[in-house]
């Protein structure tokens, strides 16, 4: 089996480890210094990543946004109840951007 770690961009860490501790109830690991922390609690461990808006992005002439946008990747939280798990995430600072869909 591969182990399998979440690097994600944040622009403000407190902010961050607010909603992912609120919303999905991920506690903090270990300390990366002011670069970042180690979330756990999922099946795989997410580590939130000092990167300032603005500042190039490796590998690209891009400039970071946190600004909603499009990546080829993305995370799929699987929950339990979804009507509380999206009012936690709004209640966090989410944007719904359309109604839950079940199929």
């Amino acid at each position: 089996m591969i182990n399998l770690l979440v690097n994600l961009d944040v622009d403000d860490l407190d902010k961050a480890v607010r909603f992912y501790s609120s919303v999905f109830g991920l506690r903090v690991g270990r300390r990366l210094g002011a670069v970042g922390l180690e979330m756990l609690g999922g099946s795989s461990p997410i580590y939130l990543v000092v990167k300032s808006a603005n500042a190039p992005a490796e590998t690209t002439s891009q400039v970071r946004t946190y600004q909603r946008h499009w990546t080829p990747v993305h995370l799929d939280f699987v929950v339990d109840q979804i009507e509380a798990a999206v009012e936690r995430a709004v209640l966090g600072g989410a944007l719904l951007e359309k109604p839950i869909q079940v199929f």
